[in-house]
């Protein structure tokens, strides 16, 4: 029967394919700016980790008190490194890893490229297993490299094809602002968007880092950070130099724990409160103890790391598309209503209202899949062009996948069915005595 439903529609476009051909414009042009806007949204708002996000947290404590704004939910976003160095000691989790990004100097040894500043990490060696990171050569350091301040490195895989030509580099020696590293392992290309682990700094999108190196390793080393360091609020004067600013309230290291399950939550909030209330015991917290340990995804939520614009484009694209639809009903009731001699004759010869339903519904279904092509047309078109409208390091990341091309048709075939539900039953309710009266 659906076979026959399509004849009778394809028989009513070949009568009108003016309006026909604007109702198809109009839902395809609709579709396409939700589908495009919606692909940035989803590419920025995706978890990143979605197999491991529920067990990785980020621990806070308030180190300023609420004389200078802090509160249960405004805390510092980072921590200081002497309280970073205290959670890292207790090895109260599963895994755990203090960072802090930095930007050193490359100098490449062959005499043919000239030094170039690179973007990397100061982490620990819990960092890659931790946040399943992949390698293409090698793996991370162990955890006695991080004891011995060992000078070892990881690199990223544009920086191994820069400097070596994409070969195997493991055990090569690499020259970072003058210190000699060997290299241990060459990250594959992992390059988690958002970047989870470093929202706090960066704008959590953008291009994989060039290279990780051991934190103690860049501690000993007195390498300075690349990101926030807040000093606003400090409750002891700063003493110069860096032993100084190790030993300062100034908040400025980023710190991740993995807690595998709901037991081993519990024990870590109970540790992290335990340790606040010990520093105000001590006298270097003159208010109640303040702590907070965020999931994964609670963490971007809370740093915001949906650019606004994106939100605002999806609801104005959204609305758009809710304009297509009504004005698409608005051509669906007429274009029915002027068949409604056609209608009436066919419920005099027998023709049920469902029938006639069914019908129309089937129209509104070719008119939908024919927009659902155009519109994956113009999706693909859009998607291309979105860097006009977003930073170019967030419009990169939309992609037309298979998924978004399935959603895409199915958006608006519904969106055309809804739109004929209206216009159907009207149809569905003409009174054939009067229109054959009218005849």
């Amino acid at each position: 029967m659906f076979a026959y439903y399509m004849q009778l529609a394809l028989r009513s476009f070949r009568r009108s394919p003016g309006l026909t051909l604007l109702m198809v414009v109009i839902m395809g042009v609709g579709v396409a700016a939700s589908m495009t806007t919606y692909a940035v949204f989803r590419a920025v708002s995706g978890n990143p980790l979605p197999d491991k996000s529920a067990q990785l947290f980020v621990p806070q404590i308030d180190n300023l008190g609420p004389q200078n704004g802090s509160s249960r939910n405004h805390l510092p976003d980072a921590l200081t490194y002497s309280d970073a160095m205290a959670l890292m000691q207790a090895h109260a989790a599963k895994r755990q890893t203090a960072i802090y990004p930095v930007l050193e100097n490359v100098i490449p040894q062959d005499g043919t490229h000239r030094p170039f500043a690179a973007n990397g990490y100061a982490t620990y060696a819990d960092f890659f297993p931790m946040f399943e990171a992949t390698f293409l050569y090698g793996n991370g350091w162990s955890g006695d490299d991080d004891r011995s301040q060992a000078n070892v490195i990881v690199i990223g895989r544009h920086l191994n094809q820069q400097l070596y030509g994409g070969s195997n580099s493991v055990g090569r020696t690499l020259d970072v602002d003058g210190h000699d590293y060997r290299v241990v392992g060459v990250v594959d290309n992992w390059n988690p968007q958002p970047r989870f682990y470093d929202v706090n700094n960066s704008t959590a999108f953008g291009d994989a880092p060039d290279f990780y190196l051991p934190f103690t390793r860049a501690v000993a080393m007195q390498t300075g950070s690349n990101g926030n360091n807040s000093c606003a609020g400090s409750i002891r004067p700063l003493v110069p130099g860096w032993d100084g600013w190790l030993k300062s309230e100034c908040v400025w290291v980023s710190l991740w724990v993995e807690l595998p399950d709901a037991a081993a939550l519990q024990r870590y909030n109970q540790f992290l409160s335990g340790y606040a209330a010990e520093q105000q015991r001590s006298g270097r917290f003159r208010w109640a103890a303040n702590v907070r340990l965020f999931a994964l995804t609670d963490w971007l939520d809370h740093e915001g790391t949906v650019p606004p614009e994106t939100k605002v484009s999806l609801l104005v694209a959204a609305g758009f598309l809710l304009v297509c639809l009504v004005n698409t009903i608005g051509l669906l009731l007429a274009k029915i209503m002027r068949r409604a001699g056609e209608i009436g004759v066919r419920r005099a010869l027998g023709a049920s209202r469902g029938a006639i339903y069914r019908q129309f519904v089937a129209e509104a279904t070719a008119v939908g899949v024919a927009g659902g092509v155009l519109g994956l047309s113009l999706t693909a078109l859009g998607i291309l062009g979105t860097d006009l409208l977003f930073d170019p390091a967030i419009a990169k990341l939309a992609h037309l996948t298979p998924s978004l091309v399935l959603l895409t048709v199915l958006v608006a075939i519904c969106a055309t069915v809804i739109a004929a539900l209206y216009p159907a039953w009207r149809a569905a309710h003409v009174q054939p005595s009067l229109q054959l009266k009218s005849q």
